[in-house]
């Protein structure tokens, strides 16, 4: 029978990529969206695709009855992966918005996975895939909000990953960097939403560098960008390796960046990093 997966996050990007490409590869895929109409237009594609908004617990254990339900009550993986950003500084972060975005970004994906292990644990075998990032482990301007979901993440992850030893059960970080996606665009209702940055100490720097990189038509691709599919054939081999490794990163300043914090003092890495 073929492996079954849920992969949340699915209307576009990294998730949608992701179960085009694990379908091809023979894997049942049930791909959650975050909004009906998205869910509907994959089921057109051919895809099985609960609902599943992590800011929705009720979303969450229905999403999950309905694959469990097609599964007849088995799940081989699960990829946390949908998630958005609130662009802005940290002092000007309200605190409603930061606790909004820790619900979609780390308290859903941890609802789910509490929600999965002991199905995986029945059956003694299982793999927990979250997305991370790059800024799960290197904090960068104006990322505040996202810097914290990814970096609670990882420390849940690695705490989950030291109790599940020898279970069966393997939760990975996977640490995607720059990657051709629509998460800058999705995140300006964000911050319409939250930032007042017209009152804002720092309103020159939003006018002279976030918001012209934020509403620009076509920023073009960031340096060493890869698309989605990078991120798909990691998920993969993490998916199929017998001992699969703890975190997977992707792209060349992920690989960079884990390198410069091993090595570099903090003063020349924050004087680096200030400058991104």
């Amino acid at each position: 029978m073929a492996k079954t997966i849920l992969i949340t996050g699915c209307s576009s990007g990294i998730g949608y990529d992701c179960a085009t490409y694990l379908r091809q590869k023979g894997w049942r895929v049930f791909a959650s969206c975050r909004k009906e109409e998205d869910c509907a237009r994959l089921h057109e594609k051919g895809f099985e695709a609960p609902r599943i908004d992590y800011e929705d617990e009720a979303s969450i254990e229905a999403g999950l009855a309905e694959v469990l339900e097609a599964t007849g009550g088995t799940l081989d993986a699960l990829f946390n992966n949908g998630a958005y950003a609130i662009p802005g500084a940290v002092e000007d972060l309200p605190r409603a918005a930061l606790r909004q975005n820790l619900e979609s970004n780390l308290l859903g994906y941890h609802d789910l996975t509490c929600r999965v292990i002991p199905i995986m644990r029945a059956q003694g075998h299982g793999r927990i895939l979250q997305c991370s990032s790059v800024l799960g482990f290197a904090a960068l301007r104006w990322r505040g909000s996202y810097n914290t979901t990814k970096f609670a993440l990882e420390g849940l992850n690695d705490t989950l990953r030291l109790e599940l030893r020898g279970t069966g059960i393997y939760p990975i970080l996977i640490q995607p960097g720059p990657i051709g996606t629509e998460i800058r665009r999705n995140s300006i209702p964000h911050f319409e939403k939250w930032i007042d940055w017209e009152n804002s100490a720092l309103r020159n720097l939003y006018e002279k560098a976030l918001r012209p990189r934020l509403y620009a038509d076509d920023n073009g691709p960031d340096p060493f960008e890869l698309t989605a599919r990078a991120v798909s054939v990691k998920v993969h081999t993490a998916l199929i390796t017998p001992r699969p490794a703890a975190r997977y990163k992707i792209t060349t300043p992920t690989y960079a960046m884990a390198i410069m914090r091993r090595i570099l003092p903090r003063s020349i890495m924050d004087n680096l990093l200030a400058r991104l």
